[in-house]
């Protein structure tokens, strides 16, 4: 029997441990791969990293700046179970436009400025613009605390959007890793989103009843405060940076491929935002009282997370497309699913489930493609404008959420958040993300 280059019996497999592995597949999806399975292969199996084997600060730089991401979305994530109830004890709180407005201008403001501060980073250097964006976020959570009305808390909640840095932090994990570490170092940041969400689902509810809304913006400016010192003595300082031929801003926004990632991200947020305008008062009415809504929340979450690994498993090289498309097909039927529910506390964890498990598929899937498919030398605008969609789509969802449930009764809302889904799979059928652009 032939040897291998490796002293293996055959071609394509090499010594591991004393043991013959096949590795061709595995080789290309480290070097390529845009997906959340690098994080799992990753830690599991330590074998297979030997052509892309991250440094001491490469690892230290992607688990701190994942920790970072972490503590600003759990801040951001925080209010979302319990702000729509608490909003009706405020002056003007029967007005559903007006809350889906304090619940979305985070958004709005975050979508102006994402291009501009990663504009201003490239020219004064990453850290200085992320403690920047960490100090105003922190200063809009403690004014948002403080209000009494719900025109306060809008004031606040556009203040935290200000400090719009998720673009340039995505720039800066990119700053300090190589190109064959940057596709799993993205993989952790989007688990860390993930994991985030996880725990303001559960934890929000319980805290609610001891500290209250205005307790949950304190806690959010104590994180974004916390995430300060991260960046300050943890993060690794970011090399200078090379010129390189830059890509026209017009080159990334005509850009088939990622225009339809901005389209999903926009979507998916969407229907995140509006989701949750529905949802807490769906169980209220359902019987289940706002205390006990971590009850609710918990297993919904885990069920959804360990329902989404065995996708995220496939989600490589060739079936890269199919996954995502079928997370998709997954968002779109909770839709569906949620119109019937609504009102009924089962029915709402089935359909509430099904819809994170697509959910969190597509949110870590997502960055890592459009990394993968812009230009080597436009991954900062490209992820610019990617950020910035993402931020539209938080405002447009929580707005347009509030608008309808303010004249037609919030039964239309899995109507509205079908249809931009149906939107987003019609666009997203003919992607062409399965040839990786070589930086």
């Amino acid at each position: 029997m032939m040897k291998g280059k490796e002293g293996c019996p055959q071609e394509g497999t090499v010594q591991i441990e004393n043991q013959c592995a096949r590795i061709h597949t595995r080789k290309y999806i480290y070097v390529q791969d845009a997906n959340i399975r690098q994080v799992f292969l990753f830690f599991r199996q330590p074998a297979m990293r030997n052509k892309s084997n991250m440094t001491p600060t490469e690892r230290r730089a992607s688990l701190s700046l994942a920790g970072i991401f972490g503590l600003r979305m759990l801040g951001m994530f925080i209010i979302l179970p319990v702000f729509a109830l608490y909003a009706v004890q405020l002056p003007g709180g029967g007005n559903k436009t007006l809350v889906g407005l304090a619940l979305g201008i985070y958004g709005l403001t975050q979508a102006l400025l994402q291009i501009p501060l990663g504009w201003l980073s490239d020219r004064i250097g990453r850290k200085p613009v992320i403690i920047g964006g960490l100090l105003v976020f922190a200063m809009g959570s403690f004014v948002a605390a403080g209000a009494h009305t719900l025109n306060g808390i809008i004031v606040g909640r556009a203040i935290q959007g200000a400090g719009a840095i998720a673009a340039v932090l995505i720039a800066l994990t990119a700053d300090l890793t190589r190109p064959e570490n940057r596709t799993p170092a993205m993989a952790m940041i989007g688990v860390t989103i993930g994991l985030s969400f996880t725990a303001s689902m559960a934890f929000s509810p319980m805290l609610y009843p001891m500290i209250g809304v205005p307790g949950l913006f304190v806690l959010t400016g104590v994180l974004a405060l916390t995430a300060i010192a991260v960046t300050r003595w943890v993060v690794p300082n970011p090399p200078n940076l090379v010129a390189m031929d830059r890509v026209s801003f017009g080159a990334v926004l005509s850009n088939v491929e990622l225009l339809r990632l901005n389209l999903g991200i926009f979507v998916l947020h969407s229907s995140l935002m509006a989701t949750f305008m529905v949802v807490p008062a769906a169980l209220v009415q359902g019987g289940l009282a706002q205390p006990d809504h971590w009850k609710f929340y918990i297993p919904v979450m885990i069920v959804s997370f360990i329902l989404m690994v065995p996708p995220v498993a496939f989600a490589h090289g060739k079936w890269r497309k199919q996954v995502f498309l079928g997370a998709l097909v997954v968002v779109l039927l909770s839709h569906f699913l949620m119109h019937f529910a609504l009102g009924k506390v089962w029915g709402t964890a089935i359909a509430l489930t099904v819809f994170f498990t697509g959910f969190n598929v597509l949110e870590a899937s997502l960055p890592s493609l459009v990394t993968l498919v812009a230009p080597p030398n436009a991954k900062g605008t490209a992820t610019g404008v990617y950020s910035t969609t993402q931020f539209l789509g938080t405002f447009s969802g929580a707005t347009f959420a509030g608008m309808l449930t303010q004249h037609f009764g919030s039964e239309v809302v899995p109507f509205f958040t079908a249809g931009i889904t149906f939107l987003w799979l019609v666009v997203a059928w003919p992607m062409n993300v399965n040839k990786p652009v070589v930086p």
